[in-house]
This record gives structure tokens, sequence and C-alpha cells, in this order.
């Protein structure tokens, strides 16, 4: 199995905050409209399932990123099914989480929270592509191999996302949720010091029961007890960091956006402010998903994925040379989704 982690048995979280405060923002199930395709249910059945043939695959090899305080271990079940129906799938650890040992106080720019990422894709050969899939704040990584590796990515997919743009920070997209990052640093009683109370908060860590209303308001308690020992404190750094992403680079690859409309971390509204501002190629919506759809709607999840991975890319894009070329036949070509 193509998966750079596993389940530390003695990895309980380290740090915990006083949870004092409370996010009082929840939005309703479905609150946001569904004009949009993709709004899958997770059917459950003992039947034996059809056998999956996928056609028009430009590559097999999808790269999945996961979000803030995650590690490769939360793709378990999204491993499992992409590998049943013949993809290559592979989950990596990002700086700092998973079994990754890096102090997560020592990360200072999302350079170098992406780095594992980016070391993969530097090694790829030149002739082969991949398809990002990432998480929550797993989509600045995404965003910033984009930016660094255009010709190596078939397709990124963003997962109720901090899909940014050139110039914003990953906390912008939750600061409806969060407050202004002033406010937030100055307020929060969820911030980790880990160079002392003198010096600025180097990380963030929800408690239990804030995890489990903002992350897993609809996932398995199974999976909820997985991640009660798995999740690390998050830096803070990397999602304080304004990206640079230019049309040449970050703009010559499709983009696609799956909602959850259940999330009561990045909320509906929030997540159809991101798709109006940064409208990617595609979006698709999982009904009754929560902020993890990899442990709430797996199902819903994997049939997307691979709808995804069968989207052709336009001819004017297979044509193109360069990214200065894809990037023109994108802005040129059909419209969007």
């Amino acid at each position: 199995m193509a998966i750079h982690q596993h389940l530390d048995a003695g990895g309980s979280m380290s740090r915990r905050i006083d949870a004092g405060a409370s996010l009082s923002r929840r939005m309703a199930p479905g609150s946001t409209s569904s004009r949009r395709r993709g709004d899958l249910p997770d059917s459950v059945t003992n039947a034996k399932p059809a056998p999956i043939v996928l056609e028009n695959l430009e590559t097999k090899k999808i790269v999945l990123v996961h979000g803030e305080g995650f590690g490769a271990w939360c793709w378990y079940k999204t491993i499992s099914h992409l590998e049943e129906a013949g993809l290559d799938p592979v989950a990596l650890d990002l700086t700092g989480s998973g079994i990754d040992h890096t102090d997560t106080n020592s990360i200072a720019t999302l350079a170098d929270y992406s780095k594992p990422l980016i070391d993969y894709l530097d090694r790829l050969p030149e002739d082969e592509k991949v398809i990002l899939v990432g998480h929550s704040c797993g989509g600045a990584s995404v965003s910033y191999a984009l930016e660094q590796y255009p010709r190596k990515i078939s397709k990124a997919v963003f997962l109720t996302a901090t899909m940014v743009k050139d110039g914003q920070r990953p906390f912008d997209v939750f600061s409806e949720e969060l407050r202004s990052a002033d406010v937030f640093l100055q307020e929060s009683q969820f911030l980790v010091y880990g160079n002392g109370k003198d010096k600025p908060p180097t990380g963030l860590m929800f408690d239990k029961q804030q995890i489990k209303g903002l992350y897993f308001n609809q996932t398995p308690s199974k999976d909820m007890a997985l991640a009660a020992v798995s999740m690390r404190p998050i830096p803070l750094a990397p999602i304080m960091e304004k990206l640079s992403l230019t049309p040449e680079n970050y703009g010559s690859v499709r983009r696609y956006f799956i909602q959850a409309l259940d999330d009561h971390m990045l909320s509906p509204d929030a997540q159809e402010k991101l798709v109006r501002e940064n409208p990617p190629d595609g979006i698709f919506k999982i009904k009754g998903g929560d902020h993890c759809p990899f442990f709430s709607k797996p199902q819903s999840l994997n049939k997307i994925l691979l709808e995804i991975a069968q989207i052709q890319a336009p001819a004017a894009l297979l044509k193109a040379s360069s990214p200065e070329e894809t990037a023109a036949a994108m802005v040129t070509g059909p419209a969007k989704s």
C-alpha cells in the first residue's frame, strides 16, 4: 500500500489548549444551493460492486495531501477505494505531520511544511504526471506545488480546501469563521507557544470537543478515535504566509473543487465564496459530508475522484508545449463548469 504512514499507538496528542472559547458559527446541513453536479449519496449495500472501468486516464498516480493536524494516515479509506479501481494512490506526510518527527514549532515557512511534497515531485520522471488532491490547509501546499512543478501535475483537486489566490494566506480562507488574524492571534485560546509565551505563537491545537464539532460532525466514532491518537499540533507559520502564484505556472493546471455541504470548519458559504473568487474548472458537492469526507463520505469522495481522473484535457492543452501556452489555452478554452 502506497502510504507513508502508520498509526503510532503511543502518539497521543502532545499538547492541548484550554477550550474556554467556542466557535459558535455553525451552518445548517445543506444550507447552500446544490445546483451543480456532484451531489452523491453514500449508499451502503451488501451487493458485490460492479467492476470499475476507467477511461481516458492521463495518469493513474494520485498524490493525497493531508490537511492541518492530519497525516497520511487519514487517507486509508481513499487509498483502498482508489487501489480497487486500479489507480496508484500515494499519501505523504508533510513536515511535522504523521510520523515525520520534525518539531512543529520549528516550521517557519510553507516551503518547509510542503518539502515532502516538493521532494516527491522533484524526483518524479519528467515524462510522468500526477493528480494532486489537497484537503483543508493542504490546499496551500498543493497551490505551492502547482507554482513549482506545473508540468508534472495533470490536475489539482481541492477537497474543502484552501484554494487561495495570488497574495492570499491560507488563514484568510477561514477568517470569517475564526475572525481576523490579528484578533485571533491576540485572543485565541488554541494557540501553542513553542518558544515561550514572550515569543510569537508557533502552532495551533483545538481540544477534543472542538475538533469533534469542527471536523468530525458526521464522522464515524472509530475514525474519530483514530484521529484522537494521531492528530498533531498545526504549525502556524505556513497558514499565515501569503502565496505568490502566477498564471503561467499555477494558472496552467486544471483545478477542481469538492464542496462538503455539512462542513463546520469551512462553511458551505465560505466554500461558495472560494470558488466564486477563484473559479476552478469543475465543482463537485458531497451531501452530508463534514470537513473530512474521507471519513464521513468515502464512497462519494471516491466516485468524484474517479470522475475527475477521467476528465480529458481540452485539445488546446494537449498541444501546448510550455506553461505559457498551457495558460493561454486555458483562458481561451471551453467555459468552466
